[in-house]
């Protein structure tokens, strides 16, 4: 399981932040994100393509797992608040796809790398239960803060456009 999310994690993230896997890089991402309310929008490109590649390599390792959640989760919580205006069903343009991403990458993340990872082998010394705290109270402070920025940023944009038609 972390193996897996880890990795499509890390290739999501890979997208924004190298291009790689038919993505933008930070050039076309950092613009889309601009675009999306997320400012600055290269600064936020590096911040979502971090959350995503680093938390899933981080995942797929079982090295820091809580943190490797917790940073994960929150760059999927960006990416649920872009797609709910579609609704739930990613055939919509919807947000279940980051949703699922986000909700296996916190469930890794509190549940704990297991005896195959790095955690293991280090005695857990990434992974004691005031990291799982640290890490998910941080995370939800830092997602909770851009979602607010974002949600002020295009209400502030559609009062512009109102205004100017």
């Amino acid at each position: 399981m972390r193996v897996g999310t880890g990795g499509v994690l890390f290739a999501h993230g890979a997208q924004k932040l190298f291009g790689w896997f038919g993505g933008h890089g930070l050039a076309g991402t950092g613009s889309a994100m601009e675009h999306m309310g997320f400012r600055p929008g290269r600064q936020s490109a590096i911040a979502a393509g971090l959350g995503e590649a680093g938390g899933g390599v981080l995942l797929a390792l079982g090295l820091a797992t809580p943190a490797a959640g917790a940073a994960a989760a929150g760059a999927m919580a960006g990416a649920v608040a872009v797609h709910a205006p579609a609704g739930f069903f990613a055939q919509s343009g919807g947000f279940e796809y980051p949703a699922f991403l986000g909700f296996v990458a916190a469930g890794l993340g509190l549940a704990g790398p297991g005896r195959f990872s790095v955690d293991h082998v280090t005695c857990h010394a990434l992974d004691r239960p005031w990291v799982v705290g640290l890490a998910f109270t941080s995370s939800a402070a830092a997602a909770a803060a851009v979602i607010g920025r974002r949600r002020a940023a295009t209400a502030e944009a559609a009062r512009d456009a109102s205004d100017s038609a």
